[in-house]
Order: C-alpha cells, then sequence, then structure tokens
C-alpha cells in the first residue's frame, strides 16, 4: 500500500445514514454492504412477503468478478507524499458509503436494490 500523508483542514458534514461510515487514518480493509426494497404504489397496499430479501434473485445472485489478466507496468515517484485539502463539502452520505481520510488496502463495495413500481392502467378505476 502507498504511504501517504492526508491533511484536511476542514470537513463539513450534513448527514450520514443508514451504516455509513466517516473514517480519519489507515485502513487495511473497507468492506461496504447494503441491501434495500423500494416500493412505490398508486394505492397505499403493504405485503408483508415484500420484506424478505430471499425473495429476490436480486440479492441471491453472485457478483461476477472478472479477473484482470493483462499486465499492467506502473511506475511511482512520490516527490511529497501529502496530500493537502483546505476544505471539504459533504451534502450526504448514505447505503453503506464510506467517507476515508486516510490510506487503504483493499475495499470491496456492494449495493443492491429491488425496485417495485405499481401504477394502475389509466382506463383502470381500480383501487386495490
Amino acid at each position: 500500500m502507498l504511504q501517504r500523508t492526508s491533511s484536511v483542514n476542514r470537513i463539513n458534514i450534513d448527514t450520514i445514514s443508514f451504516s455509513s461510515v466517516f473514517e480519519i487514518g489507515d485502513s487495511c480493509f473497507i468492506k461496504g454492504f447494503s441491501r434495500a426494497i423500494a416500493a412505490q404504489r398508486e394505492v397505499e397496499y403493504f405485503n408483508a412477503k415484500e420484506g424478505n430479501f430471499s425473495v429476490y434473485p436480486v440479492f441471491r445472485e453472485p457478483i461476477p468478478i472478472i479477473p484482470i489478466e493483462e499486465d499492467i507496468s506502473m511506475q511511482t515517484a512520490q516527490l511529497n507524499p501529502i496530500i493537502k485539502v483546505h476544505n471539504i463539502d459533504i451534502v450526504g452520505v448514505s447505503s453503506s458509503s464510506v467517507i476515508h481520510i486516510g490510506n487503504s488496502g483493499d475495499i470491496s463495495m456492494e449495493a443492491r436494490v429491488k425496485h417495485i413500481r405499481q401504477v394502475y392502467p389509466k382506463n383502470s378505476n381500480s383501487q386495490g
């Protein structure tokens, strides 16, 4: 892992929610994971079975990780290994996101969302 020093004069974050992290300092491993079911309907209706993530294949399917097979040649020179930032303004951090100031080793982030939209045809007078 490249070693650099991070210097931030001021950081302002309005909102951090839903398992998000604000970390200052070095880390070896960061793993963010989020799953959500977003249901929108014209008529209010609650289906208790929708809260079960295992019902939907999107939450069970493996994520294919394609190996990098091409040769990568890289040379770096850190003449001044300091990252200096005067001001950071962040409106919001949500759903297992990470704000990290420092060095990182391995990072793995995953978010899965099932969107359900139920609208009635324009010629339908049905209310549920």
